[in-house]
């Protein structure tokens, strides 16, 4: 059993070594389908293999059903250990209620609106005057976590004891109002956004930017199918953010246009001394023998975006004929191998049901101990034929598909198909 996961292991590592040369072959694959059909059938494939919730379609709400929470995890948790590579970076947690300031919303009631509204009873100033009640009843919630970081800066200086550069990282929700969605693809007023808040010596604040916007883009590349998609361009000064110098996007070529993931901002420390108005001095830090007041480096990810972007990258429509010459459209997902939920798919073929679950639930067991993520597909009660269990585990974007057959219990023989590539890898012998 030891070899058996070994030989997983090695063959998850070979995947990512190998992912850019496959990156390169996989093109003869590629279809020159309608962009608007292409979404259409990887919204219903998302759908029908749990990625997203049926009602996403209808709301304005991000809702992921059990492999869509899982491939969103895996991302935050890789977009957060490459922020945090670099020492000095720590994470904080910042509350999503914010003071009231340029970078917040309010939520209302809308009955309670409505209810106002239809008052025909009220007066213009009467129903101004209920409308202004209700405001200040409301919540206040933030549309970024850059603030909340700022906050937090003078408590993080005494911990590197005035030393610079570092950084503050945190992944939470945000509340985006109509004017940020309006031209987007974002599904959702709420949305998970990962943040690097990067302190840095005025001398060297445009060297880092232009550290952080190069390590960015090939983050972002580094687990695509097609890492062309991913683009980067400066922001144009119309678009610039208060107090910002430079602004840089991470792009991704969506079948509609380019939409951002992710924004970089050279913001001085204009920001930084208006949060803390009064303390300059609290403020300063050492640079070499001067003191001075940092300048911020802001790194903002959409990371519902960017799970969007990673699915559309990984879906491919391949071509295949059947054994009567027919030519079929295929759906598979092809997700990098570390982010895709599903590293092993455990599954059993046709003999004793009853024996040859007890080694699937065994198996099963130690897949979790050693950390691979499987689904135990043994539990389904719905009997597949092989072709149509591996083009389910294909759209579900499993890595690879584990067979326990009369063969197994005979003589300890084990089927494993690589999904990925579709092809059948290796007969090993268990113990």
């Amino acid at each position: 059993m030891k070899m058996f996961l070994n030989c997983i292991r090695r063959r998850l590592q070979l995947l990512g070594e190998k992912l850019p040369r496959y990156q390169r072959n996989i093109a003869r694959y590629n279809t020159s389908d309608d962009s608007c059909d292409k979404t259409s059938l990887l919204m219903q494939l998302c759908a029908d293999r749990y990625y997203i919730s049926p009602e996403a379609f209808h709301t304005r709400t991000c809702t992921y059903g059990p492999l869509g929470t899982e491939l969103k995890k895996n991302i935050i948790e890789q977009w957060t250990s490459a922020v945090r590579s670099r020492a000095y970076v720590f994470g904080i947690t910042t509350s999503v209620q914010s003071r009231m300031c340029e970078e917040s919303v309010r939520i209302v009631n809308v009955g309670d609106l409505q209810e106002i509204l239809h008052q025909e009873s009220l007066s213009k100033k009467e129903a101004s005057q209920k409308i202004q009640t209700l405001m200040k009843a409301s919540v206040s919630v933030r549309t970024s976590l850059l603030q909340g970081a700022l906050q937090q800066y003078i408590q993080a200086l005494e911990l590197v004891n005035r030393t610079l550069p570092f950084g503050l990282a945190e992944t939470g929700l945000c509340h985006h109002s109509d004017s940020q969605l309006r031209h987007s693809s974002g599904c959702s007023f709420e949305v998970t956004e990962s943040s690097l808040v990067w302190f840095c010596s005025p001398r060297t604040s445009s060297q880092w930017m232009d550290y952080w916007a190069h390590q960015r883009l090939q983050w972002w590349r580094k687990f695509a199918l097609g890492p062309s998609d991913f683009d980067m361009c400066n922001v144009v000064d119309e678009e610039l953010k208060e107090g910002a110098s430079h602004g840089v996007k991470v792009l991704y070529k969506f079948p509609w246009g380019l939409e951002t993931l992710e924004t970089l901002w050279s913001l001085g420390d204009t920001l930084l001394l208006k949060t803390h108005q009064g303390t300059c001095t609290k403020l300063q830090c050492r640079d070499g023998r001067k003191s001075v007041v940092p300048h911020v480096i802001s790194v903002s990810a959409n990371m519902d975006r960017g799970m969007l972007a990673y699915l559309f990258n990984s879906f491919q429509l391949m071509k295949k004929t059947d054994n009567k010459q027919k030519l079929n459209q295929r759906m598979v997902l092809k997700l990098h191998p570390t982010l895709t939920p599903v590293k092993v798919a455990l599954d059993m073929g046709r003999g004793s049901s009853s024996e040859l679950r007890q080694v699937c639930e065994g198996l099963f067991q130690e897949f979790l101990e050693a950390g691979i993520s499987t689904w135990p597909g043994y539990l389904d009660t719905m009997s597949l034929s092989l072709e149509n269990l591996h083009t389910k585990y294909d759209e579900m974007g499993v890595l690879f598909t584990v067979m326990v057959s009369e063969s197994t219990l005979k003589g300890g023989l084990l089927l494993a198909r690589m999904c990925l590539l579709g092809c059948q890898i290796c007969g090993l012998l268990i113990k």
